[in-house]
């Protein structure tokens, strides 16, 4: 397994932990994204590698959203138009849907915007009492969730609830994600959590291989396309993007401390600043 920066890695019988850490409060950089994909790339079709679980080394944050900063760059002239591909962001996210293997995140703090389209993507999502929130907050930036949200949300939750959260732009509590199917199960500390995480992976790496690959093949079969959606997705976020408002709107999160971790441990009450 290659090393990287902003992630440390390791592999106990089967199950690789991936261990996000990012300060000030793991934000999505460009680095850090990169690096979740190669680890997504490699693990994919590695045969040692039976079970995924991501987590963070900072307990009030799993990862905050994408870098504002990054999306604040200068976009192409012209207007928006239709891609043929996914973008790799989107590639990351069907990374982690659709890998032979199963995906496992802890969910011990904060997760916003694409952090939570990412951890959205895996097989399996478990969150502490008070401490676990999810919070979209593109739509108060001006844009919408570009990393699959729109397309995720709505699967997972429902179509209300998925509004709610997208339009709303607020805090959402463990205890909510766990009633509307967002998390699989809340426990009352990040270490009851982490050894029924532990405990779980660790019992699926004792079944045999395929039948756990064709099993998660088969229940994602279940699914309608995605692929339609996604690229629908990246048209209306591309078009967003260019405008006066929502440019305006992202460099007023980063003025009232968005990407700071004072910032983001408000973000809820932030975003109905902007």
């Amino acid at each position: 397994m290659a090393e990287y920066e902003l992630l440390r890695t390791s592999l106990d019988d089967g199950v690789l932990t991936v261990t996000i850490d990012n300060p000030p409060a793991n934000v999505m950089t460009g680095r850090l994204f990169m690096e979740l994909l190669s680890v997504a790339e490699s693990v994919a079709e590695d045969p040692v590698v039976r079970v995924v679980v991501f987590d963070s080394a900072d307990p009030d944050f799993l990862i905050a959203h994408f870098d504002v900063t990054l999306l604040l760059r200068p976009q192409p002239d012209g207007p928006a138009e239709r891609r043929e591909e996914l973008t790799d962001f989107h590639r990351l996210c069907e990374l982690a849907r659709t890998m032979p293997k199963p995906t496992l995140v802890k969910m011990a703090g904060r997760c916003g915007g694409g952090g939570n389209e990412f951890a959205s993507s895996c097989d399996m999502r478990f969150g502490v009492r008070g401490r676990t929130i999810v919070n979209q907050m593109e739509v108060p930036l001006g844009i919408l969730p570009g990393g699959s949200g729109t397309q995720r949300l709505p699967r997972l939750v429902g179509r209300g609830r998925a509004m709610e959260i997208i339009l709303g732009g607020d805090d959402i509590d463990a205890e909510t994600l766990f009633a509307w199917g967002h998390l699989n199960r809340v426990f009352d500390t990040a270490e009851e959590m982490s050894t029924f995480v532990d405990r779980l992976a660790r019992r699926i790496t004792g079944f045999p291989p395929a039948a756990v690959a064709a099993a998660k093949a088969s229940v994602l079969n279940a699914e309608p396309p995605w692929d339609d959606g996604l690229r629908e997705e990246t048209y209306l976020f591309d078009q967003l993007i260019q405008t006066p408002e929502a440019r305006a709107a992202m460099q007023r999160a980063i003025d009232l401390g968005a990407q700071t971790r004072d910032g983001e441990l408000r973000m809820g009450e932030l975003a109905g600043e902007i």
